[in-house]
């Protein structure tokens, strides 16, 4: 049985024919997923500036410009044999009518154009996508663009050096959740984890460390090796398709699955608080660097 038996959609409200609507059409007739399109249209700040009749007007044509956008793509993809459903909600609280639809539908996975947001703006808003992340209850596919809408190559980042992940079984949540889309788009697995040394570097030099020698670099090296080829092993991941990297998390797996071309990025994402919420996690840093799409799972 598929792990999707229902996606849920938001669409564009540019009303393109976005990555994120082909993803999802392209997912959902691949699994046998029933879709749900929802269009969100957010008034804009000047409409209650003016007369009220004007407003209407305005509100009524916004909706019903969208209903038959939604209506044409929908019968795209059921001539396709995909089951659609779709509504236009007029809202100014996006983020809140967003996860109330999750919560009321109890979709499998929730599908979402990715929204690239200036490094200013970020500084004073959190963006949507990144409540998203936090927030919504269900896996969470940001995509940042379908050159292949089925996808072809599936990136699993997981961290066996972080305690929690081991105990939690993120790692293994992450690597299930990659296999199976990977099974179901007949797309290639690979997995990939990124080590950076210098933050165990620097506590053992704050801890008035004696030294930092080549042996305990090389130690602290083949212990996360190790672990993460059993994770590998786990799930009969390909030799040639495991990536044991150095780097920073951020930059690193950004620039890899950039390179071999991966179409989405699995990752996990936590729940954070106080000053790490406000920095936010690696997932959503990621999504600011590359052009690969990210599918994150809780």
């Amino acid at each position: 049985m598929s792990q999707y038996q229902r996606v849920l959609l938001i669409a564009d409200p540019a009303m393109r024919h976005s990555p994120a609507l082909q993803r999802a059409a392209a997912l959902a007739e691949a699994t046998g997923a029933s879709l749900h399109l929802s269009a969100f249209v957010e008034p804009l700040a000047t409409l209650p500036l003016l007369d009220k009749g004007i407003q209407e007007e305005t509100r009524e044509r916004c909706l019903q410009e969208r209903r038959e956008w939604l209506a044409d793509e929908a019968a795209l993809m059921a001539s396709k044999g995909v089951h659609v459903t779709r509504e236009v909600v007029w809202t100014q609280q996006v983020r809140e009518e967003i996860l109330s639809h999750v919560r009321e539908m109890q979709p499998d996975l929730l599908v979402k154009d990715l929204q690239h947001e200036p490094l200013l703006k970020r500084a004073f808003i959190t963006p949507l996508d990144w409540h998203l992340l936090r927030d919504c209850p269900v896996p969470v596919h940001l995509v940042s663009q379908a050159a292949n809408p089925l996808p072809k190559r599936v990136l699993a980042a997981v961290d066996p050096s972080q305690p929690q992940t081991q105990i939690s079984g993120l790692n293994q949540r992450i690597l299930a959740a990659a296999n199976g889309l990977a099974l179901q788009c007949n797309a290639e697995l690979h997995l990939v984890h990124t080590y950076d040394l210098m933050p165990a570097y620097l506590g053992s030099v704050g801890a008035g460390a004696a030294g930092w020698s080549g042996d305990l670099v090389e130690e602290l090296r083949q212990s996360q090796h190790w672990a993460f080829t059993a994770l590998a092993d786990d799930f009969g991941v390909p030799a040639e398709r495991r990536h044991f990297i150095p780097g920073s998390p951020i930059g690193a797996i950004a620039d890899f699955a950039a390179q071999q071309q991966m179409d989405v990025i699995v990752m996990g994402r936590v729940h954070r608080q106080g000053l790490s919420k406000l920095i936010g996690s690696t997932t959503e840093h990621i999504l600011n660097h590359g052009p690969s799409s990210i599918l994150a799972i809780s």
